[in-house]
């Protein structure tokens, strides 16, 4: 959601800050701004709409100063306006802060501070946080000591920075419940959300833990908990390279990671056999699988159950992060929890893990970045190993999800099948698919949109819905072919698209027949498959594979489908409006 970053070193901190802000424009945000100290001053830029919008408003480049904090803002308390925007600032302009998170006990904290005559400006719950560090600045005359006290009252969750007019020489930052990793360098230090704000600058990174402050200065880092104990924590050198975040002769992020995956797929075949075993050992020793992600990583999670049950013969359930409220009470010490992620930092995932482990329960999780807060509270973990993926749409994660779920099931079912390494030629093969441009002309036009599929294509149904809703802003609804008689034919008319995903294996005869009632109403199919048919109105070819396999295929299409309906409706694909690529608040 919102992006944090700060700076200190010998350099102009402005333009390093916008760079960060560039970096994090995919977590979705709707306002940005800087504040710097320069000559005993404390600075502040900021104002609504997209980075490059706001800097033909406001010259943040060349702002002065040598230390500073950035964020952008994705709006949760508070209308999108430029009071609402963050920096915020003490009443007296000599402390800012930057926050990411949900303050819970805002509103009690809020009256606290009307009563003691500070004069609150915006509707955000973040604004009080340098109003209460103000007053505790006010009593202790000291910026730590201040700064500790604000965190230890304030209750949800945040990440936090902030710096002092009276002390250009040091950025304080705390961590609950969201990310916040530190980024060092010889002779300047970084402090963000996510690694890609500095990873340009740095590669050497301290990731701080819950109820931790960091105090940076231009050559030091020191780390304590809230109450002041003073800890020790390694850096970590992490390998996501700069030029992986370049869009390269490409239009848009998402279309560039789309055509990535015959190569990311290739990647994510390359699993540490260790880690491999003792994932596939977590599994098979649980008497309980409970296997849970959000939006994509659900439906990646709905394809491993079923994988689980019919070719390993292992009952297990999925469920929604978000939904885990029902799940809480029966997981316990002989439960395994199989959590997906292409962030690391969902924070509804991160509440079921937190409230497993309480339990005693084994966390293994597929992720894409080592060492997020995911990756540090599990017992075992694989890498998609797809590298960074700033389209706010899965696309190259997903895939590479469903390549390392595949290659655990196969190991654990002996599959003798083809090979998952040949698949790579396939996505190829569909890159180059003729039809699809003609079947975006139907798509832009309309209204509704269904996708449909049986069985383990199911999941792929509910994928490709959401991606065209995310990307097109057009409605769309995965449905299971066999529940279209239970409602949704009553929708179906000759100006439906019905996108039918159905590739020769056992489900196969069963979805032609759902194909000819909806074709008797009018609907214009839209058939992916090996196997043309002459109910299709329209046709996706998919390369022959063994049936077992054709799920990590059929969502090529589908993806681009979303992206160039997406740019036909002048859409900008890679920032959808209202979305998040990281959802790091409730």
């Amino acid at each position: 959601m919102c992006g944090i970053s700060a700076y200190i070193g010998n350099n102009k901190a402005g333009p390093i800050l916008v760079e960060s802000l560039r970096k994090m424009e995919y977590r979705g945000y709707d306002s940005a701004g800087i504040a710097t100290i320069s000559e005993e001053k404390l600075i502040v830029k900021k104002n609504t709409g997209r980075l490059e919008q706001i800097l033909d408003k406001v010259d943040m480049e060349n702002i002065s100063g040598n230390i500073g904090i950035a964020h952008t803002r994705w709006a949760t308390h508070g209308k999108v306006n430029i009071l609402n925007t963050h920096p915020h600032v003490s009443c007296n302009s000599e402390i800012a802060i930057a926050h990411n998170g949900i303050i819970d006990n805002y509103q009690k904290l809020l009256e606290e501070l009307q009563n003691k005559d500070h004069k609150i400006l915006t509707e955000t719950d973040s604004e009080i946080i340098v109003h209460l560090l103000e007053e505790n600045y006010k009593k202790d005359n000291d910026e730590i000591k201040a700064f500790q006290n604000t965190v230890k009252n304030l209750k949800g969750s945040f990440a936090l920075v902030a710096i002092f007019k009276n002390n250009p020489n040091m950025v304080i930052g705390a961590k609950k419940d969201a990310p916040l990793i530190i980024g060092t360098d010889k002779k300047q230090n970084f402090i963000a959300s996510d690694i890609l704000a500095f990873i340009k600058f740095t590669d050497k990174v301290i990731f701080l833990d819950d109820e931790e402050i960091a105090i940076i200065t231009k050559k030091s880092v020191q780390i304590t908990k809230f109450d002041g104990t003073i800890i020790k924590k390694k850096k970590t050198h992490v390998s996501f390279g700069a030029a992986n975040i370049s869009k390269e002769e490409f239009a848009h992020h998402t279309i560039k990671e789309i055509k990535e995956q015959n190569n990311t797929i290739l990647e994510s075949t390359k699993q540490n056999n260790k880690s491999m075993e003792k994932f596939i050992e977590g599994i098979t020793n649980a008497k309980a699988i409970y296997i849970t992600g959000c939006g994509s990583s659900y439906h990646a999670g709905l394809i491993f159950r079923q994988l689980l049950m019919r070719m390993c013969k292992i009952s297990a359930q999925a469920f929604l992060s978000s939904e885990s409220h029902e799940y809480v009470d029966i997981i316990d010490k002989d439960s395994a929890i199989v959590c997906l992620s292409q962030s690391g930092e969902t924070a509804d995932l991160l509440d079921i893990i937190k409230s497993s482990k309480k339990k005693g329960a084994k966390i293994l999780s597929i992720i894409n970045t080592r060492g997020s807060s995911v990756s540090r509270l599990s017992d075992t973990e694989l890498e998609l190993k797809c590298g960074p993926e700033i389209g706010v749409a899965a696309t190259k994660s997903f895939t590479s999800e469903l390549i390392v779920i595949y290659s655990i099931i196969l190991r654990m079912a002996h599959f003798k099948g083809n090979s998952l390494s040949t698949i790579s030629k396939s996505v190829h093969k569909i890159m180059e698919e003729k039809n699809i441009k003609e079947i975006i002309q139907i798509m832009k036009e309309a209204k509704d949109v269904y996708y449909v599929g049986r069985g383990v294509h199911y999941p792929i149904a509910l994928e490709g819905a959401l991606k065209l809703k995310e990307l097109s802003y057009i409605h769309a609804e995965g449905m299971a072919a066999g529940e279209l008689k239970h409602g949704t034919l009553a929708l179906i008319d000759e100006r439906t698209p019905v996108v039918v995903i159905n590739p020769e294996d056992e489900t196969y005869n069963d979805t032609l027949n759902n194909i000819s009632e909806m074709k008797a109403r009018g609907a214009k199919i839209i058939g992916i498959s090996n196997k043309n048919s002459q109910l299709y109105d329209h046709f996706i070819e998919l390369p022959q594979l063994d049936h077992v396999l054709y799920p990590i295929i059929e969502i090529i299409p589908l993806q681009l489908f979303a992206y160039y309906t997406a740019v036909e409706r002048q859409n900008n694909p890679d920032y959808p409006r209202n979305l998040a690529k990281s959802v790091t608040v409730k």
